[in-house]
């Protein structure tokens, strides 16, 4: 992944979107519980991801450390690819794109210990699109974060994923109910109205005629 350093340009619409913990070598307590429905999202993630590009809107990973203090996002991503199984089917199918951003974080929040404030800051973002895993514990402690710095985020439900799916129901209807969050069926409806971002004129060749 390539330095951007001044190119960056403010998020459209203040659009932003975060994938949560998707790149994983899947070691942790539960991982076995949670990947399969992880695998599920994953390709849902994806198109979201490439759809966020094409408009302009910023994508960042925002992925536990697992208290890994001398690791970085490069290491962690070449980890998560030499695994075997779907843990690694799932980091081929998100691997990040070169213009894309990432934050390692100690805990369960994006904010929580994090630069992700200042990219934001720096994206002037309003609105989080937070995709990813566990939809009732890193998600919602990232939707909590999010609300008490006054941002809006929006939670698609076909982006996100718990240990089964009687929790991940419980937790959107917490989403929508108590904490008025958006929480859409399919993460379609955020770009129904926006086509993509017209593609830059391809060069033609002179002619030899």
């Amino acid at each position: 992944m390539s330095d951007r350093h001044d190119t960056d340009a403010a998020a459209p619409g203040g659009l932003a979107l975060v994938i949560i913990d998707m790149i994983s070598r899947w070691d942790f307590p539960d991982a076995e519980h949670l990947l399969p429905h992880a695998r599920r999202v994953a390709t849902e993630i994806a198109a979201l991801a490439q759809a966020c590009r094409d408009r302009g809107v910023p994508v960042i990973y925002a992925n536990d450390n697992r208290g890994r203090w001398r690791s970085d996002f490069h290491a962690l991503l070449d980890a998560a690819l030499a695994e075997d199984g779907p843990g690694a089917e799932i980091t081929r199918l998100m691997r990040p794109h070169d213009d894309d951003y990432f934050v390692l974080k100690p805990k369960h929040s994006i904010f929580h210990g994090t630069p992700m404030p200042f990219l934001l800051q720096h994206l002037q973002v309003q609105r989080l699109v937070l995709a990813g895993v566990s939809s009732d514990q890193c998600v919602l402690m990232s939707v909590s974060d999010a609300r008490m710095r006054e941002l809006d985020p929006i939670v698609p439900a076909d982006c996100s994923a718990s240990q089964g799916e009687a929790r991940h129901e419980v937790l959107l209807q917490q989403l929508r109910e108590t904490w008025k969050v958006e929480a859409p069926p399919t993460w379609r409806v955020l770009f129904e109205d926006t086509p993509p971002s017209p593609s830059p004129p391809t060069r033609q060749e002179p002619s030899n005629d």
